[in-house]
């Protein structure tokens, strides 16, 4: 398995909300904006931070990331929920890690998405924010039936005299890089392949909750985690970390809905080794490194058992040769 880039630390990266009827502060005016859903921050969205953080050192001002939540298709769609690959907190804190610390978030709404891509630009982009300067990737498209294009936005940057970058697709390993093709990834459960088009593996935030105590009658105490109900990771067994306290430890885990027991809502469930600390209502991140097996309905608890230490030793030697994060 190739080595990720790490994991990124928890910077406290500066979300400003917008409202398009009040201004914006002059001392966030004038940024350079990278324009982008932004979703899982991977290798591709990472080359727009580079060319706004290029553009921004060129017209002597910062870069910043200019983004949407929730995503458009939650508004337009919303009985075929996105599966998101980072939910808001974690995009920011990524972005920041990215070299995009200041997040501009536009809540996206029905309102929003009747403005016009010209109005757009020029009372939002220019107007509000006073942009000093745009990026955008080849698809992005926004405004009123979409109408806005890299095309359009580089000609009306011209006449606005803000430069404006299109950054070309992203290839990795020779795909285009994209956040649907990580998300069908994370639903074969090929989370090895997730994590090279991330650039560092996928990893989830949650609270360790009380579950139903099986795992610790098994000899498997488990952390437990709900995810979010859009999550379509495939139901399987994962080798897995788990940042405790900002330290990372390795595991074992498991996704699905316990077809040995209850066939319940899905739910994580991670094994710490060697650990024995108290981890309920802690905050936690859980990183898959690989995938294991499918979930399965054993016949006897034994035998479930002895899968289970199966899993751990497989996990262990996964987890041996993964360089540190």
């Amino acid at each position: 398995m190739s080595s990720q880039a790490d994991v990124p630390p928890s910077p406290e990266p500066a979300a400003v909300v917008l409202d398009p009827d009040r201004p914006v502060p002059d001392a966030l005016r004038g940024a350079v904006l990278a324009l982008g859903n932004f979703d899982g921050v991977h290798r591709g969205h990472a080359e727009l931070a580079r060319a706004a953080a290029a553009m921004a050192r060129e017209q002597g001002t910062v870069p910043a990331a200019f983004t949407f939540e929730p995503h458009p298709r939650s508004v337009f769609r919303p009985e075929e929920p996105v599966f998101r690959l980072t939910p808001p907190a974690l995009k920011f804190e990524l972005l920041a890690a990215a070299g995009l610390p200041r997040v501009f978030v536009l809540p996206f709404d029905r309102d929003i998405a009747s403005i016009g891509a010209e109005r757009f630009v020029d009372e939002l982009l220019v107007g509000q924010l006073g942009a000093a300067g745009l990026v955008c990737g080849y698809d992005f498209h926004f405004g009123k039936g979409r109408t806005g294009s890299p095309e359009m936005l580089q000609a009306h940057g011209l006449m606005a005299h803000v430069p404006v970058a299109v950054v070309p697709p992203f290839s990795w390993r020779g795909e285009a890089v994209s956040s649907s093709l990580i998300r069908s990834a994370l639903q074969e459960g090929d989370v090895a392949r997730a994590a090279d088009f991330l650039g560092r593996p996928w990893f989830v935030r949650g609270i360790v909750a009380h579950g139903d105590k099986r795992g610790r009658d098994l000899g498997y105490p488990t952390a437990n985690m709900h995810l979010p109900r859009d999550c379509r990771l495939r139901h399987g067994i994962y080798a897995v970390r788990m940042r405790i306290d900002g330290d990372w430890h390795d595991g074992v885990a498991s996704f699905g809905s316990r077809p040995t027991f209850d066939d319940g809502a899905p739910r994580l469930e991670t094994f710490v080794f060697d650990f024995s600390g108290d981890l309920y209502g802690h905050k936690v991140d859980v990183a898959f490194v690989d995938w294991l097996r499918r979930e399965a309905k054993f016949d006897s608890l034994e035998a479930l058992i002895a899968q289970m230490d199966a899993d751990s030793l497989r996990a262990r030697d996964i987890l041996a040769k993964t360089p540190p994060f």
